[in-house]
């Protein structure tokens, strides 16, 4: 009796629960998704990866320290502005209000470059849900600035002007 309970012991901790897989042992590499930001391209893929994921941290490496964003209101005819902390506290308190965000970058309407500088014109579509019965879909156009220190280092947003007419 006490071999076939120790047998019935032993087969029952060799099998293996498939319901129960076991962890990966292959070692994940963190922000694989992630594009490179020495490209004006890897800025906007990671744009769009910061807002489909709500991810600040990802988001505050695209936004340089001396970034301006502005936008018109048209109901008081002025352009409004705000700077780097604010734009992160807009985005951060964004990314928890809302259940889904998708950024979709659409035609590029102009593209200046060197080395250091860059000037981009571009359409976007936002769709954001802030749950599923209240869904709100915008189409418009930004004009981005980028900067960087060296043709070595990644790109960051220093200037970002909505022109949209909402």
């Amino acid at each position: 009796m006490r071999l076939a309970a120790l047998l019935f012991m032993f087969l029952f901790a060799s099998c293996e629960n498939p319901f129960a897989p076991k962890l990966a042992t292959q070692q994940i590499v963190p922000n694989s998704f992630l594009s490179d930001q020495k490209t004006i391209d890897g800025v906007f893929q990671n744009f769009v990866y910061a807002y489909t994921f709500r991810d600040t941290s990802v988001y505050s490496k695209l936004i340089a320290s001396n970034f301006t964003f502005i936008y018109r209101d048209y109901d008081n005819s002025v352009d409004v502005a705000w700077g780097r902390d604010d734009e992160m506290r807009s985005t951060n308190m964004m990314f928890q209000l809302v259940n889904r965000l998708v950024l979709n970058w659409n035609n590029i309407f102009s593209l200046t470059e060197d080395s250091l500088n860059a000037a981009v014109t571009r359409g976007f579509t936002l769709t954001v849900a802030f749950n599923p019965a209240d869904i709100a879909e915008v189409n418009g156009k930004a004009y981005f600035e980028l900067k960087r220190s060296s043709s070595s280092a990644p790109w960051r947003i220093s200037l970002w002007r909505d022109e949209s007419n909402f």
